[in-house]
């Protein structure tokens, strides 16, 4: 069954674009033209994700992500907000309501789509059906398998979450703080000096016996996935 994805928008030549370009990704679609209707759909559908405009009919995009956000079947429910409005309170106070991500009009299908991939692949990487790929090191975000040179890697749960967030971006330097809040998450308290540990660990799970090392340490700075080791 194709997860689907729930389009809150009164303009039919907009939802008629959306919908088009999110099938074609292979999601289902259901549309809503109010914001009261897509009150009810939500439950009905029981969407991975909703495309929300701001200016609706009935219930504005805003007091329909703050409802989302107040029931708990949805408060982690992935919203993206479509807008005319482009100015920077704006979009903050989109934010502020829940939305966790936020495309101004007009925009290209392309854009569109990636947005939907990238928020997916953090509320629900098991939808992305995405495999990270670095100099022989493949991540599987499905199955959670990790290879290197066809080799399985066997990493526990935190070397995994660093490594997938040096996959997601080789050759950026991630501050230890950066780490933590990525691969922990902001609300955990964890000292910075246990990053270092587990990177550590990192190393030796993912590097085999004549293979360079692909995790670069800079002094004052933090670490990075790259090949200047090579």
């Amino acid at each position: 069954m194709k997860p689907v994805i729930l389009i809150v928008e009164d303009d039919p030549a907009l939802v008629e674009l959306v919908k088009y370009n999110l099938e074609k990704e292979g999601y289902a679609t259901a549309v809503a033209t109010d914001g009261e209707s897509a009150l009810t759909l939500v439950e009905e559908e029981d969407p991975v994700m909703i495309v929300l405009d701001w200016m609706l009919p009935k219930l504005s995009g805003i007091e329909v992500c703050r409802r989302l956000r107040q029931r708990p079947s949805t408060t982690t429910l992935p919203i993206i907000m479509l807008t005319a409005r482009g100015e920077e309170d704006d979009r903050i106070k989109g934010l502020e309501s829940g939305a966790d991500d936020y495309i101004v009009k007009p925009f290209s299908p392309s854009e569109l789509t990636a947005r939907v991939r990238a928020v997916l692949r953090r509320s629900r990487p098991e939808l992305t059906e995405e495999v990270l790929r670095f100099e022989g090191i493949e991540m599987d975000l499905v199955t959670h398998r990790v290879k290197r040179n066809n080799r399985n890697l066997h990493l526990a749960p935190t070397e995994y979450r660093l490594l997938r967030v040096l996959l997601e971006r080789p050759g950026r330097v991630f501050s230890r703080e950066q780490l933590l809040d990525q691969a922990w998450g902001r609300d955990i308290y964890v000292e910075q000096r246990t990053v270092d540990v587990h990177v550590r660990r990192l190393r030796k799970a993912i590097n085999g016996t004549g293979e360079p090392d692909l995790i670069r340490t800079v002094r004052g700075a933090g670490y990075a996935l790259d090949n200047a080791n090579m």
